[in-house]
């Protein structure tokens, strides 16, 4: 057993995503001592940033686009002089069995912003199903109601039936705050944030221990001891503070599953209420490039004049296995990515990938026209991750359930200015499920460390 001399760090961190990172950083520049753990051989956690040998383009396994202009992640890449692109092109849908340009936003954001947060709160299923009731249903409404529907689903990764309105609506007036119905994309996609941090922990001298699973958190007020599992053996940790920034998803997990931390004692019942009534969204998504853009001049039938799918960004559908996918516009590249988010995904998940590329090539197949035997002759090659089976992970990102106001607030809150919590999860300001929200709550996890430690200090002075 291997004996790790922790006795020098203030505040030990468990997971090296960007919660945990924004958080240790924090903590260094003010004068404390940190050691960040992370289960896997990177850091970044569910941001996951490949290179596409041929076309030289970043190809995102996570979290890919920058919602809006968050300064969390503004600020980072201005300081190091990194571009960002907005995301630009058409919108097409497959509707009625019609390819065609998307017609139907104005209708959905008119549903969208009927809800409301000073009514009770009630599912976005229940809210459709009441909004049907008041109003005068004709075909195009009833298919504006289905796009919010997917809307919803998909953006979110969530079960309409579960995510609560007053989530919903908190989330739409933080994306006002910062544009976050534009959407961009940096240089080099998320590696360059990744290389940001990474380079801020070499120079502030942050030790990084991967390949370390947490298995156990022993905890009393004041102190924690942790066992984990290296390379070379195990290691025990001790530190006054630890700041848990693992995702939803591991915190849900039963203790005989792999991944899942062992808290001992148990978390208060709060805690534990927080961490069921947050729910964990899932999403299989898969990028497939090809040897040409091969949808460039759909649909094959059209007026003259009339708009083709070269400038394509985002295509939208009902489909059974992937409803929604899209370009790397403005980057002509002959590459697609497809997105399966909720029943989709549980359809995907735990399935081998050539399972997963055989149905996103049967998707297209009965979305675009094309022959099986055409797309796959085109096909050269495919990325793809499992989240959901991912053990560090266990999930995509986490949204809001109906009726459970102020979970996100319980599951941020620090027990006994002991034991810390941060990641998208745990953000209070509406921005859940965002690489931006998940440095915020590392930010907000710090202030709250350095609060406790003055507190302390102060008590230590005065007694």
């Amino acid at each position: 057993m291997e004996e790790v001399d922790s006795k020098k760090q203030d505040v030990i961190v468990i997971g090296a995503g960007a919660a945990g990172v924004s958080a240790a950083l924090e903590l260094q520049k003010a004068g404390l001592r940190v050691t960040i753990l992370e289960a896997r051989d990177r850091i970044g956690g569910r941001i996951f940033t490949l290179r596409d040998p041929l076309f030289q383009f970043p190809i995102e396994l996570g979290a890919e686009f920058i919602h809006g202009k968050p300064h969390e992640i503004l600020d980072l890449l201005d300081h190091c002089k990194l571009t960002i692109r907005e995301v630009a092109g058409h919108n097409w849908c497959v509707d009625e069995g019609q390819l065609k340009c998307c017609d139907f936003f104005s209708e959905v954001d008119e549903i969208l912003q009927k809800m409301d947060d000073h009514k009770p709160d009630e599912s976005f299923l229940d809210f459709l199903r009441n909004y049907d009731s008041k109003s005068n249903i004709n075909r195009r409404a009833q298919r504006a109601r289905e796009w919010a529907r997917s809307y919803i689903t998909g953006f979110n990764a969530a079960d309409p039936a579960w995510v609560g309105v007053h989530w919903l609506v908190k989330e739409m007036r933080a994306e006002e705050e910062i544009e976050g119905g534009r959407s961009f994309r940096a240089q080099h996609g998320y590696a360059d944030l990744i290389g940001i941090f990474q380079q801020q922990l070499e120079d502030r001298g942050i030790p990084v221990q991967k390949n370390t699973i947490v298995d156990a958190v022993h905890w009393r007020p004041g102190r924690v001891d942790i066992s984990a599992r290296c390379p070379n053996g195990m290691a025990q940790l001790t530190s006054g503070r630890v700041l848990i920034t693992v995702p939803l998803g591991v915190l849900q997990a039963s203790p005989e599953e792999k991944g899942a931390i062992q808290v001992r004692p148990e978390l208060p019942r709060r805690k534990q209420d927080s961490i069921r009534n947050v729910i964990m969204g899932k999403v299989i998504r898969v990028t497939l490039r090809f040897r040409q853009r091969f949808w460039e001049g759909l649909p094959k039938f059209t007026d003259k004049g009339s708009k083709t799918m070269g400038e394509m960004s985002f295509l939208f559908s009902h489909d059974d296995w992937f409803p929604t996918w899209w370009t790397t516009m403005p980057e002509k590249s002959p590459i697609l990515i497809g997105w399966a988010p909720f029943h989709c995904a549980e359809r995907l998940s735990g399935k081998s990938e050539s399972f997963v590329v055989e149905k996103s090539i049967d998707t297209l197949h009965r979305l675009l026209g094309f022959s099986t035997q055409e797309l796959e002759s085109l096909l050269e090659h495919a990325y793809f991750h499992d989240w959901q089976n991912d053990p560090f992970s266990r999930g995509a990102y986490s949204y809001g359930k109906a009726g459970q106001s102020g979970a996100q607030e319980a599951l941020a809150t620090p027990i006994h200015d002991t034991l810390f919590f941060a990641g998208e999860a745990t953000d209070v300001g509406g921005h859940n499920g965002t690489v931006h929200g998940a440095i915020a709550s590392g930010r907000r996890a710090a202030n709250e460390i350095l609060h406790s430690a003055r507190l302390r200090v102060e008590s230590t002075i005065t007694s």
